[in-house]
Formats: structure tokens, sequence, C-alpha cells
């Protein structure tokens, strides 16, 4: 029996600057579903609703929350979605800082704060005044939804801004020194892949215990296609710091869509014979 599966392209507000690189990676997958027989029609984040997406089988890169919501009312009629709406919640900075820690992954402090409040730091546990200041829903929509912060004046600064962006709740988030190393992964395949996003010390590491970590980090979030970052200490210790839902997979597309659609194109038939 032939599959036929809808994919949905991520709403380009949550691609900042990745629009093109996301629009080729599900494009990619599609093309790759294609050539393993699946029929594949396309839609957008921002259109989608349960009444004019008659498939059951899904592939998604939505991450907006009226994206995710609509996801969640199809996925409840019987529909297989990859990533599952839930776990691309999960992904929200709000949810993440609570269940990675909850699952045993090394995590920085993190605080989730009320943007309308002038918060300090000490009084949150923090000893130093360099913390991240990020949004807590959505991963980035403006580059300064995340931003290191190096005074309290700084943080004060950052908060109000997001208050008048109408973004209620913030994570500050202890930074820490090291290596910041990026990575991607598709579970059930042999894909994962790494590399330094800044090499200040080049601190050697155990790279076994970075895939164990991501590998930790998704099933903690229920992910099957994610990527993420972390940081390497100078003593070679792994911090995660941020997971992503379905990234762009930029430096190795190629090879990622064909892993990606495998995953898919197999659950999917499972799913269909359960």
């Amino acid at each position: 029996m032939k599959l036929r599966l809808a994919g949905i392209r991520r709403k380009t507000e949550f691609s900042p600057n990745h629009v093109v690189n996301d629009l080729l990676i599900i494009n990619q997958t599609a093309d790759a579903l294609k050539e393993l027989g699946a029929e594949v029609a396309m839609y957008d984040e921002g259109v989608i609703t349960p009444e004019t997406m008659k498939e059951n089988l899904v592939f998604s890169m939505a991450q907006g929350p009226v994206g995710s919501q609509t996801l969640l009312k199809i996925e409840k009629r019987g529909a297989f979605i990859i990533n599952s709406p839930g776990s691309v919640m999960n992904c929200y900075r709000f949810n993440m800082i609570k269940m990675l820690p909850e699952a045993g992954i090394p995590f920085p402090k993190s605080v989730i704060v009320s943007t309308d409040s002038d918060v300090n730091p000490r009084q949150a546990g923090f000893t130093s005044s360099k913390l991240w200041i990020k949004r807590g829903d959505v991963h980035a929509v403006h580059k300064e939804d995340v931003t290191l912060a190096n005074t309290d004046e700084e943080e004060l600064t950052l908060l109000k801004e997001f208050h008048q962006r109408d973004i209620k709740e913030a994570v500050l988030q202890e930074h820490l020194d090291g290596d910041t190393v990026k990575f991607y992964a598709v579970n059930e395949t042999e894909l994962f892949h790494w590399y330094h996003l800044n090499g200040v010390y080049h601190t050697k590491f155990d790279e076994k215990r970075l895939h164990e970590l991501a590998c930790a980090s998704a099933e903690a979030l229920s992910l099957s296609v994610y990527g993420g970052d972390a940081i390497i200490g100078k003593d070679g210790g792994v911090t995660i710091i941020d997971i992503n839902d379905w990234p762009s997979f930029a430096p190795i597309r190629i090879q990622a869509s064909r892993h990606i659609a495998q995953l898919i194109h197999r659950k999917a038939r499972e799913h269909v014979g359960s």
C-alpha cells in the first residue's frame, strides 16, 4: 500500500536566519520520501486546519504555538506525526529547562521570570551578572531573543524589551565558559554529527558522552528529529544548553534528509499496520 503523507513547512518567522535552509531540508525529505514510493502533499504551518488537512501521516517542522495546537487536534483524531506537536512544545524553553534536569541531563542553572518584573539575579540564585536572557517560548524569532547580558542594567533592559514585544516570560540562564559544539541526530539511525560552533579552547572531550547526552535529551523531550548545542568545559565535561526540534541540518542536509525520510517511512508503515 502506497503511503500518503503530509509535510508541514515551518512558518518563516520561526526560521530567523535559516529560512532557506529550513525549506531545503523539508523539501529534500519530501523528495526522499517520494523516492521510497510515498505520495506527499505539502502545507504551510500558518494555514493548516484539521478540516483542510485530511492526511493522517504527517512529518512536520511546525514550531509556533498556533501550528502546534492545530497539530495536536489532528493527532487526537489518530494521526501519526513526526516530530509530534507535544515534543515540539517540550522544546519551548519554559518546559525544556525543567524536563532536561529532571531527566538527569547536565544543564545550566536556569530560572523563569516575568518580563514585567525587576529581577535581581542574586535573589534568583545566580552568583554572576553575566547571564543569558532568552525568550521563554519558541527558540527565537529575532536575534535579540537569545542575548548575553553582562550587567544587571543590560538584563533589565532586555526584559523590558521582551515585555514591550508581548513576550510574557523569559529565562535567565547562567553563562558557561568553554567551547560551544552543535550537533544533529535522527532517532533509530546511525546519523550523529557534531562540529565546533566556536573553539575557544579546543578542549578534548568524550564524543560518546556527547552522543549519549544528546540521545537522552531527545528521549526526555520525545523528539525523533533533533539537534542542539552543548558546552565543553575546560575539564572536558559536557553540558547540554539547548535542544532544537528538527533543525536545518545545513552541513549534512542531503545525508540527513535520507535518514529522516527512512525513519518517517518506517514509522508510518508501522502506524498503518498497527
